[in-house]
């Protein structure tokens, strides 16, 4: 258990919090073994403040740093230390620690992913240098997150906690970058073919991959290995949204006896003092908390920045033909570039001065290599390929920059990034009339409404 690597890295974990996360993460990593059959008996944990603190372990710091330049381990931790333009000091020994790890843990391999592959040819070239052998190191691929991108802890959409609640679980996987026919960087399909079936293959020698879909759909599809499951996504034989379905399942009974562990209040308590509320960890800081502790604002439609938008320029992705790339003028001299997947629905040249509304303080995301910093709002219909996907319309009249709310929610929506879209966009539909409503309330700009050609529809 890295105790001390998380504090050098740009302090990611607060050195008052170590020891918390590090139990936390012991019995995370217990239950998640237990979950799957592995057995525990010889399973050890080793702490690394055990050593790491320790006299000879800080003279081979100081040997490595004597040793090595600083062109050296700034190198070794380009893929995994975060990198900025002044570094701390921490960040650079980082690789040195984890090189030494190697001799004071007397392993004779170390595995990681293949962003771990500087650091492992670091410790290849200096531990002989200061007296030690040379290890072997073992590599696998890095599973690309759920936006198509690396995952990463800074953007929860990313990735699956390992406690995450079912609902959590379908709303990520719906929001997962799953382009029909696309093999290429997808998460979902990387998942299984990575994890799940490497994962039953350890209980049963057969698998058995069911991808359900309605009759009218043509019924059911079962996979008893990868690559054909592979080959009928790639030919758009399975849908995206009954991938995801299928994955959101599997997903949820995975993770469910990990859920179940941790019900008991031991567990509970420990994963607050791991990852405590603002107040808490105020406290555990030891700074004063406010005597006032904000309350959290509730999760409704007030929180999302919806406004008025005009498409000033459309063009295809040049990698993607299922999206467009456009360049929508939010007023006030906010103008962002937009991805959006209306290639299959509406044709290009009706998207020019076409006025929309969009979804504006969600956390800028890439899609196929194109930086996206907000969101058409669309009602849908229907599944597949034949479904109607249009935009939601704001009234005659509307200008860019205007504020679409709905009754009873029209306080100040979230600066940026909120985390809250998931649980809003359940609640948009348009109505029998074609309305935008969120909780049965229209959606409307200074008090007309915003409509759609699409009548009980989705928004989203």
């Amino acid at each position: 258990m890295a105790y001390v690597h998380g504090y050098l890295d740009n302090q990611k974990a607060p050195w008052e919090l170590l020891a918390h996360r590090t139990k936390y993460y012991s019995e995370v990593i217990r239950a998640t073994l237990k979950s799957i059959g592995v057995p525990l008996e010889k399973l050890e944990f080793v702490t690394g403040s055990s050593y790491q603190l320790e006299r000879n372990y800080t003279l081979d710091v100081y040997k490595l740093a004597a040793n090595s330049s600083e062109h050296d381990f700034r190198k070794a931790g380009a893929e995994v230390v975060k990198q900025t333009e002044h570094p701390p000091l921490s960040g650079l020994l980082y690789p040195g620690l984890q090189a030494l790890d190697e001799e004071y843990l007397k392993v004779d391999a170390q595995f990681g992913g293949i962003d771990q592959r500087k650091i492992f040819t670091f410790a290849e070239k200096v531990l002989p240098n200061i007296g030690y052998k040379k290890r072997a190191h073992l590599m696998n691929i890095m599973v690309p997150g759920l936006m198509g991108d690396k995952m990463s802890s800074s953007d929860p959409d990313s990735k699956i906690d390992l406690l995450e609640d079912p609902k959590m679980v379908e709303r990520k996987l719906k929001k997962a970058f799953c382009e029909e026919g696309n093999i290429e960087k997808n998460g979902v399909l990387t998942f299984l073919k990575h994890v799940y079936i490497p994962m039953i293959s350890l209980r049963t020698e057969g698998i058995q991959i069911v991808i359900e879909r309605k009759e009218e759909h043509g019924g059911n599809m079962t996979f008893t290995d990868y690559a054909s499951l592979e080959a009928a996504f790639a030919a758009k034989e399975i849908h995206p949204g009954d991938l995801k379905a299928a994955v959101t399942k599997i997903l949820n009974e995975i993770i469910a006896p990990i859920r179940k562990e941790f019900e008991s209040e031991e567990l509970q308590k420990l994963v607050e003092l791991a990852y405590p509320t603002a107040v808490s960890e105020k406290k555990a800081k030891g700074s004063k908390a406010p005597a006032k502790p904000k309350v959290d604002r509730p999760v409704d439609l007030s929180r999302i920045d919806l406004k008025v938008g005009r498409i000033i320029k459309a063009e295809k992705h040049p990698d993607a033909d299922s999206l467009y790339i456009e360049t929508i003028d939010f007023g006030n001299e906010d103008v962002r570039t937009v991805v959006s997947g209306l290639a299959k629905y509406v044709p290009l040249e009706e998207l020019k001065d076409r006025m929309i509304i969009g979804v504006c303080n969600l956390k800028p995301s890439s899609l196929r290599g194109v930086k996206s910093y907000a969101m058409l709002l669309c009602a849908s219909d229907g599944e597949g390929d034949n479904r109607r996907v249009v935009t939601l319309i704001p009234p005659a009249g509307a200008k860019e920059g205007d504020r679409v709310t709905a009754e009873g929610f029209n306080e100040p929506p979230d600066e940026k990034n909120t985390k809250c879209w998931d649980a809003v966009q359940v609640e948009l539909k348009s109505d029998a009339n074609g309305v935008g409503t969120y909780m049965g309330k229209p959606l409307c700009v200074n008090n007309e409404e915003c409509k759609s050609v699409v009548c009980n529809g989705t928004l989203s």
